[in-house]
This record gives structure tokens, sequence and C-alpha cells, in this order.
């Protein structure tokens, strides 16, 4: 089955010669495989393409996608948004008493199934031309599965479904007010003061929602959703803006709730996923062309398979060499040559004081920098980065240093090439750069995209670009996995590890993916004390001291698949994690 795709929002018939029409063999054959309709966009006949892929090497913008699927998948098309426009194959099943996950890249369908099961839109099995397509088909041919019992009560309306939406931080626009007074208008399971207490809501309910901060916004919206009295509940990537402490007190809850009622999660953080979901259904397909959902897998077998990067029951490869982790052997002393240090460090804000302890950073070492939201990681970043000033201490070693702050303003007019030939030309000519940045961020697809247009996994991925584009002797990246998806933070903390390494140079990443800093840290520098308050820092200390101090602050034990060797969340009081416990030991742990 040949699948052929335009992406309109790249396609510029007016900036081009149409080489897609010009170059096509068929076209040049008399017959009419791709027509452009005057002041219009390419139309491309399907059965007419052979799959030369000529005009997707000539379009001068990458927006055309000519790709062959598997012809058993034709009878799984479940939605397609219009001729040549994205097409989705199959759809996720919840499960009673389950907490089912969905993991998968950005682009690719997950927040159109959620629409499909939710009843929001009606699947049209591919019959795009059908403004109103109906259910009858779909419970045709879907009679006497999971998915069709499902689908016949969202047809029949007798399925109410509370969805937490993905982008929380437009939340403030659409609904205004005091939050204790929105939770209370949807709480419909008389669960106020525990969803409140369980989510950490008491300080965030006195304010208005147009105050809070982004994470304080994503447990409201969370809080909002598990008040709702409902047959089944969605959550569109829940751990958000929160950090580590957060993501497990929300995790936690969500899985209180599954005892009674489905659940579906889309989430990117995996060590989460491993911790909230009994199964998951993966994912794969391209961006803005197709996606197809694979049947429900064990959770740990899912995510080794993701990984890997080969789905062998699909037969299917969705990614070009696997993801791997590897034991971090504590590097020796001996060849270590200093960089910077500091000691006692302090700084008061309104409100807030922080104080961190002394520390040395070695040249080509990779500080991971982990703790709870408002203890001061950002704070003390930005005092290395020379943006903030310490009240007292002593920061000793002059570096240049190149810095990515938290939040990424797009303040520059043009188009990323525009923007990366101004601040980082060799970007765009040099093999090493772009063998080791350029290709793996995936920056190509972007460069004729205006920067104030980018989404925000793309802008991030721009962002660590120039970051470490930058000379400098020490990189300062602080949360460089947000808006990225699951497979493109690995990549990324990949990218940032072998750059440093390769170039001998130091970092300081600041984040609370777990796995990411697993992947990019030799040491790290943990954060503590009384969120917005009092922040109290140590380290950089080796990575297994730091990470058996910064996870029994969280009470929870980790160990290491024996297959991938990812860590993995133990389950509260399980074997493993009581052995752990009883011996000091809350991370390393090689799973036997």
């Amino acid at each position: 089955m040949r699948v052929a795709v335009l992406l309109k929002e790249k396609c510029h018939p007016k900036r081009c010669q149409h080489e897609c029409a010009a170059f096509c063999p068929i076209n040049r054959q008399g017959a009419e495989c791709i027509v452009i309709p005057e002041g219009q966009k390419p139309i491309i006949s399907e059965p007419l393409c052979i799959g030369c892929g000529i005009c997707v090497n000539k379009c001068p913008f990458d927006a055309i996608r000519i790709i062959g699927l598997p012809e058993a998948l034709e009878t799984d098309l479940m939605h397609q948004y219009g001729k040549n426009s994205f097409r989705l194959f199959r759809l996720p099943v919840p499960r009673e008493g389950q907490v089912v996950g969905i993991l998968g890249p950005n682009g690719i369908g997950k927040s159109t199934s959620l629409r499909l099961l939710s009843g929001e839109e009606v699947p049209n099995l591919g019959d795009w031309e059908n403004a109103k397509p109906s259910w009858d088909p779909v419970l045709e041919r879907y009679k006497g599965t999971e998915l069709g019992d499902y689908l016949k009560r969202v047809a029949n309306e007798k399925l109410r479904v509370a969805t937490k939406p993905q982008y929380v931080d437009r939340l403030p626009k659409v609904v205004g007010g005091k939050v204790s007074d929105l939770l209370h208008k949807v709480d419909e399971r008389n669960a106020y003061d525990d969803i409140v207490a369980e989510l950490g809501l008491g300080e965030a309910v006195k304010r208005d929602l147009a105050e809070l901060s982004g994470g304080e916004l994503q447990r409201v919206a969370v809080g909002a959703t598990l008040l709702k009295d409902s047959d089944l509940y969605f959550f569109d990537e829940p751990s958000s803006y929160l950090d580590i402490h957060q993501r497990l007190r929300v995790s936690r809850t969500i899985s209180k709730l599954a005892e009674k009622k489905p659940v579906l999660v889309i989430e990117h953080d995996l060590a989460v996923l491993d911790f909230l979901a009994e199964s998951v259904h993966l994912v794969y397909g391209e961006e803005g062309a197709y996606g197809v959902f694979t049947p429900s897998k064990n959770v740990r077998h899912a995510i080794n398979l993701y990984l890997g990067g080969f789905l062998k029951e699909e037969n299917i490869r969705v990614r070009d060499a696997p993801i791997e982790f590897a034991e971090h052997p504590p590097k020796r002393d001996a060849h270590r040559i200093p960089l910077i240090s500091y000691s006692n460090v302090e700084k008061k804000m309104e409100g807030f004081s922080l104080h961190v302890d002394s520390g040395v950073v070695h040249h080509g070492e990779v500080v991971g920098v982990v703790g709870p939201n408002a203890t001061g990681k950002t704070t003390f970043v930005k005092i290395l980065a020379g943006v903030g000033e310490a009240d007292a201490g002593k920061i000793e070693g002059s570096v240049k240093v190149s810095y990515k702050p938290q939040y990424i303003k797009p303040d520059f007019t043009g188009t990323v090439r525009d923007l990366l030939i101004t601040q980082a030309a060799h970007l765009l000519n040099s093999s090493f750069h772009e063998a080791e940045i350029v290709h793996p961020l995936q920056l190509r697809p972007l460069m004729e995209k205006d920067v104030d247009k980018l989404s925000g996994g793309e802008l991030q991925r721009v962002a660590i670009a120039l970051a470490l584009a930058r000379p400098a002797d020490l990189y300062l990246l602080d949360e460089p996995s947000a808006y990225l998806d699951s497979n493109q933070r690995m990549v990324a903390a990949r990218t940032i590890r072998r750059v440093l390494e390769k170039e001998a140079k130091a970092g300081f990443v600041v984040d609370h993916d777990v796995y990411f800093i697993d992947m990019v840290s030799d040491s790290l520098m943990v954060f503590g004390g009384q969120p917005g308050r009092r922040g109290e820092a140590v380290g950089p200390l080796d990575l297994r001291t730091g990470m058996n101090r910064f996870l029994s602050g969280l009470d929870i034990t980790f160990r290491r698949d024996p297959d991938s060797h990812r860590p993995r969340i133990n389950k509260p009081g399980s074997r493993l994690d009581q052995e752990q416990r009883g011996q000091g030991e809350f991370y390393y742990r090689v799973a036997a």
C-alpha cells in the first residue's frame, strides 16, 4: 500500500518552480500524477504514483512523503483528515482496572486517538470526503472485538469521558477565577479535600488560575479531571512541568483511580510510564504523515522494544540504532583537571534563600542537577552563567560559558536557517556539527520554518543546538528535555553527552527526567530544602552517591533492567524494594 502525504505547512508553491510536478516521470509521460491547481497546493494521485521518490528529493521545502506500508494495514485505517493528509491506523483499547499507556513520537496521532475514543470525532475509516461520518460502518467493522464493544458505548452516548488536555499553559486563557472555585465546580465525586491533599495543591487553591506556575497548572488540570465522575479517564502528558517528586505524587493518585475506572495515559517520561502503566500501546509512523498503534504489550517489554528500535511482531524498525544505557563507573581522579570551584554560595530573594556547599567541576565532566522545583536550581545556574549574582561565597575559575535558559522566548524574526546563519553559521558548514548536532536533533526539516511559529519541541531542539555550537568551556543547559517526546529526549541526552565528551568540555544539565539525567551525567548535584522558601545544594557527587541521596529523599528505589540496563522504579514494598532499602542502595542495582 502506497501512501502519498503533503505536509501542507511546509509546502510553498509560490516560492518554488513546482519541481514535484515538473520532474514526476508519470507526468512527463502525459498522465496527471501530480496536479497543482491555480493558486493551490499539489494534489498527488496515490493510484498513479510509482513510488520513485523523485518528487520527495526535488521538493525544496521537504514537504512530500511517499511511504510504502504493508497491505495488511489497509483494513486497519481508522481515520484520515483529507487527500494526501495524515492518516491513523488502529486505536488503543482501554481496560478495566488498568492504566494503559501510549508511547510514541510527537505528531503521529496519539492526541488524535484520544479524540476518536472520546467521541469528539467520529472515525471515518479513510472516507475523508464524507463530512459527517457515521458510527455504523465503524461498529460493523469492529463488531465482536474489545474495541468494538467500547466504541459501541461511545456511539450510544452511554460513556462519560474525562480528559486532561496536553497544553495546560493555555488554561488561563479559557478559564478564569479562583482555583478552589474551579475545583469545587467540577467535583462530582465529593473528593475535593482528598485530591487537593494528594496533589499538594493546598497553596494553589487560594490563588487565581492566571497566577499559577506551569507545574501548579498541571496539577490543577490533573485534579480537575480526577474530580469528575466519568467512565473513562484520559491524561495527556500529565508529568509536563512537574519535578520528579510531583510526577510520582500524580502517578500514585492516577493509579489509585485506575483501581476503579479504566485510564489511558500519554507519557514521554519513561520512568514515570514504567511506574504508572501495566500495559502500553506503542505508536510508530512519521510525523504529520501517518501513525500506527501496535497491540498492547506488557510495560517492561514495550519500553524495551521502543528503546531497542525494532518491533519484532510488526517487523518494523523505528530507529536506526538502539538507545543503550550503561552503568557509569566512577571516573578516576588521577587525570581530572579542575575547571571551576565554588564554596558557600548564598543568594537571597524575596521570601527565598539559597545555600550551595563547596564543589569542584572538572574538565570533561557533565554534572546532572536534580531536585524539587523552586529550590534554586535555575538560580544557581544563572549565577554560573553570569545572568545573576551571588550575595556571598566564592566562585573561582575564569571560564567562557554557553547558557540555554529554562524558558525559551523566540525573539528572532526569520527562519531557522536565518537564525543559524546569524548566530552559529558553522552549524551549517561543519561536517562535525552536521553529524553530531544538526542530524541527530533533526534540524534540517526545520530550516525553512519561521522561528516564531516553531512548536515547543522544535524550539527546544534549536536552542540545544545553538547552546552546544557556541565556543565555551562550560555549558549550562536548563531543562533541555522540556517539550521533547521520549525519543527526542534520549537522542538529545546522547547528543549533549557525545558533544561535550568529544570536545572535552564541562557542563551542568538541569532536568527532571531520570532517564535523561542517567544518560547524560558523570556526577550529580542534589538540591533540597523547602520549595519556594529555602534551597540547599551539595555536589557534584559521584553518580551513585548522588542518586542514592536524591532517591532516598523521594522514598523510592531504582534497579536496572537486565536487558536494556535502563533505570526502573521498584514497586513500593516489593522484594527488591525492601532488599535495596535494607542495603542503603536506592539506585544502581542490576535486576537479577
